[in-house]
């Protein structure tokens, strides 16, 4: 009789070949009927999240029984045999999953695999039943010893590298409370270019809300790792600094981040932010000139996010901008946004007939015919005068939004004209 030696060194059969090979078809059965049936005896595990059972831990299951039982029949390499186990053990740990509801999770898979080879032995293959349940033990054996390993390896890691108190000094050097002495000292890096990043849910999600168990836990890691991972994969970098917290306005789940060292901001960012995050995401990315310069930039990315939200904005390249929401952000927090209103019309500073037709036309309700009459120009004339300043402000007055900035530039414009030693658009 053949037999046929595992990456383990154990010799199986052809009879225990042939078994482990009808039942690789019954793999993905298997994987949710643990999913479903198994592991809801194991506690706590129905207050995970439900995309981590559905998907990866039922992803984990199927692949766990097809490398056993392909193993049977074309052994893989040592190497290969348990990484995905490696990789999924250290994922669960900076999720904070527990270690023991991991374990049990793995001691029913085992236990769910051996009744199904129980239920696929035919008549006269006790031999070859024995021979695998032998060899699924042994294999056991050595996966508990992979996943707890790669677990506390992971969380060995993670302890050193959240030092206590980190987040909450993020937070107060974005906040402007922390100075970037003290920020320096407590290990940040504040060198170089500074890009501010905002971002929050485009649809407020209830489900974190005022969750304090289990569930909020391990969502609130998942998808604060997920966000870290994102933007240092978009910026190239491993030193982002971000954190996770509420809105001001009780709004649900958002966060901030400081990226040190980068000045470009990838196209990208918004796709691979919703990504990590696990639902689209709005985003906004301002720059700061130096330390000093932190906390008005991420308090202006931060309310650019609010606004762009708010008004249901579908981002576009690399995030929103100021000039996306200016006059929203000026309306509702005056500030550094009024420079750029009243700089919308710098294009045509020097054309004073284009200027007076905005002001006219924009006095009368955008009637063109009575502004031509005040003017005492044909309608025509008003309508060239407009597509001109169209053409070189970008800003269109058939556009309820661009009249809405128009009026505000030209009314900041004349305030500023007013004022002693000031230019119109002037900073």
């Amino acid at each position: 009789m053949h037999h046929t030696e595992t990456c383990g060194g154990s010799v199986v059969t052809d009879d225990a070949r042939a078994l482990a090979l009808r039942c690789e078809t019954r793999a993905n059965s298997l994987a949710r009927r643990l999913s479903r049936e198994f592991f809801g005896t194991v506690p706590g595990y129905d207050l995970l999240p439900s995309d981590l059972k559905d998907l990866e831990i039922a992803a984990t299951v199927r692949h766990g029984v097809r490398t056993f039982l392909r193993g049977v029949v074309a052994p893989p390499s040592a190497a290969d045999a348990y990484r995905v186990f490696a990789e999924r053990a250290a994922q669960r740990a900076e999720e904070g999953v527990p270690l023991d509801l991991l374990l049990r999770a793995y001691a029913l898979g085992v236990h769910g695999l051996w009744q199904v080879l129980r239920r696929e032995a035919r008549p006269g293959e006790e031999a070859a039943l024995a021979e695998l349940v032998d060899l699924l033990l042994r294999t056991q054996s050595e996966v508990v010893g992979v996943v707890t390993r790669s677990y506390l390896d992971a969380a060995a890691a993670l302890a050193q590298e959240d030092r206590p108190g980190q987040d909450l000094l993020v937070r107060r050097v974005l906040d402007g409370t922390c100075g970037p002495e003290e920020a320096r000292a407590g290990g940040l890096s504040l060198d170089g270019p500074l890009l501010l990043v905002a971002f929050a849910a485009r649809v407020p999600h209830d489900a974190d809300r005022g969750r304090h168990g289990p569930e909020g836990a391990v969502v609130r890691r998942r998808r604060l790792r997920g966000v870290r991972s994102a933007l240092n994969r978009s910026f190239g970098t491993d030193a982002a600094l971000a954190v996770l917290e509420p809105e001001p306005d009780g709004h649900g789940p958002a966060g901030r981040a400081l990226v040190a060292g980068r000045s470009e901001v990838p196209d990208d960012l918004p796709g691979s932010l919703s990504r990590g995050y696990g639902e689209t995401v709005h985003v906004a990315v301002v720059a700061a000139p130096d330390a000093s310069g932190i906390a008005e930039a991420a308090g202006t990315a931060r309310e650019i996010v609010r606004i762009a939200r708010a008004r249901g904005l579908v981002p576009d390249g690399p995030g929103h901008r100021l000039d996306d929401v200016l006059l929203e952000f000026h309306l509702s927090r005056p500030g550094p946004s009024g420079d750029r209103i009243a700089a919308l019309l710098d294009p045509v500073a020097r054309r004073p007939e284009l200027l007076a037709t905005l002001r006219t036309h924009l006095e009368l309700r955008m009637d063109r015919r009575a502004t031509a009459a005040r003017l005492g120009v044909h309608p025509n004339t008003v309508d060239k005068r407009l597509a001109r300043l169209t053409a070189l402000t970008g800003l269109d007055l058939t556009l309820p939004h661009d009249t809405a900035l128009a009026l505000a530039a030209q009314l900041l414009r004349e305030a500023r004209a007013e004022a002693p030693g000031r230019e119109p658009g002037g900073g």
